[in-house]
This record gives C-alpha cells, sequence and structure tokens, in this order.
C-alpha cells in the first residue's frame, strides 16, 4: 500500500498563537478583588471566552490600547482609575469597545449616570455569574464594531421618535412629547437596548432601583404611559412590543444620531 507524500508547512509560532486567540471573543475584567476575579474568569472561560484579568484603571487603560479585547467588564469601586473613569477617557477617545459596569452601588441615579457616560450595560453585586453572562452575549450581539454604541449616544431615533438624552426630551414627528422622568428613563432604557427581551424586573432595578418599594406594576403604568403618548396600539405595537410573561422590548429599528 502506497502512502501519500504530506507537503510539511512551516508556520510561524505567533500566526498559531494569534490564530487560537482569535476563535475566541476576549474579555477584560477589572476587578480589585480577587474573590470576584478568581471565580469569575474561570467561568467566563468555561462558557468559551478568552479572559484577561487586571486590578486597576491603568492597567485596564493599556490593555485596551495593545490587546483591543471585544468586552470589558470593569469595576466601578477600584482604587485609582475607577471603572467610570476608564469608561470616560474611553469614550473621550472615541473607543466604543462594548462595557458592562459592574458595582455594589445600587442607587437608580448611580446606575442611571454610567449610563449616561456609555457603559452598554450595568450589573449590580452580588450577581449570578449566569446573568452576566447572558448580558455579555446581548451586548455583543448588539455591538457593531468600530461604531459608538447606542449606549454612548446623545441622540437616538426610530422612524419619527427622537429622543434627546442629555436635554431629557423626547419628540415624535418633531413634536415634544410630555413624558414623565420615570417614563422616559424606561424609553431610554428600551432604546438603548433595543430587540432585546427587558423583564419588568430588570426595568425596575435600572430605573427606580433596588432599593425602590414597588411592584413591577409600576413598571406596567409607566408603558402604559409611554404607549398614550407613542399613540402605540398593544396589539398591533409599533414601538414597544409585549412578551406575555416576560416583559417588553422596542421593537423598532434605532440608530444613534451623535
Amino acid at each position: 500500500m502506497k502512502i501519500s507524500r504530506i507537503r510539511l508547512i512551516r508556520v510561524p509560532l505567533n500566526f498559531v498563537i494569534l490564530g487560537r486567540m482569535s476563535e475566541k471573543t476576549t474579555l477584560l475584567l477589572a476587578d480589585d478583588d480577587p474573590a470576584v476575579t478568581d471565580s469569575l474568569a474561570p467561568f467566563l472561560e468555561r462558557a468559551g471566552f478568552h479572559v484577561l484579568v487586571v486590578a486597576d484603571g491603568a492597567s485596564a487603560l493599556e490593555k485596551v490600547a495593545v490587546l483591543r479585547p471585544d468586552l470589558l467588564l470593569l469595576d466601578v469601586l477600584m482604587p485609582g482609575l475607577d471603572g467610570r473613569e476608564v469608561l470616560r477617557r474611553l469614550r473621550a477617545r472615541r473607543d466604543w469597545t462594548p462595557t458592562i459596569l459592574l458595582t455594589r452601588v445600587g442607587e437608580s441615579s448611580e446606575r442611571a449616570l454610567a449610563l449616561e457616560e456609555g457603559a452598554d450595560d450595568y450589573l449590580n453585586k452580588p450577581f449570578d455569574p449566569h446573568e452576566l453572562l447572558a448580558r455579555i452575549h446581548t451586548v455583543l450581539r448588539r455591538a457593531r464594531p468600530g461604531e459608538r454604541s447606542l449606549s454612548s449616544a446623545w441622540k437616538l431615533a426610530c422612524d419619527g421618535l427622537s429622543l434627546d438624552r442629555r436635554a431629557r426630551r423626547a419628540t415624535l414627528e418633531d413634536e415634544t412629547l410630555n413624558l414623565t422622568p420615570k417614563a422616559l428613563a424606561v424609553l431610554e432604557y428600551l432604546m438603548t437596548h433595543p430587540d432585546e427581551c427587558v423583564s419588568r424586573e430588570r426595568l425596575l432595578e435600572m430605573v427606580w432601583g433596588w432599593e425602590y418599594p414597588a411592584g413591577t406594576r409600576t413598571v406596567d403604568t409607566r408603558v402604559a404611559e409611554l404607549r398614550r403618548a407613542l399613540g402605540d396600539d398593544p396589539e398591533k405595537p409599533h414601538f414597544i412590543e409585549t412578551l406575555p410573561g416576560e416583559g417588553y422590548r422596542f421593537a423598532g429599528q434605532v440608530r444613534p444620531l451623535e
């Protein structure tokens, strides 16, 4: 029996290493708590990611500049450069790397400020690692490489609806909508997370805060307010869709304006 000759091709070692790394999405985890990184990094590795770990904001900025990770997980309360300062510096130099902030601060105002500064999502500690994993997949699915995310844009638009996040104003066909602050915040979260099922509990946490003594009916009331202002039919929604037993989804195609 004849054996066919095999032609050997020498491949540079660095090519092999880069090729292997490119097969996995790279996450940068910046947290100064070893109890978090020692458990979370292996969990994310098992989920199929390549994970880089740093313990401070300055190191995070260096790694982002050199290694260009696909997504950042930044602890807000790191000493020195905290997660929000890292995020501000990245966005100031027009680096739109998708970013999820992690913190023990539970106030809704803190979360709103972080999202306004360009975070793609926000998770309060302690959290279920599986919830973080779901958020990572959602943010990566929504990301557009090299382009600013919806969460980092000050103005958003969908058909005749526009939202000015800095001015805290929404207009429909150039007419200003008369919305309560909480209804506007619900609209903002839904528009920055389009085509994503957002549970009532998630909206309650992000808009009102985990400490707010309210039930999910509060969310339904604000969504009803939005629908009245938008003229949106719940049976045939153009903007906000109800997913029975799950939550709400912004069904329109959202684009950043600036």
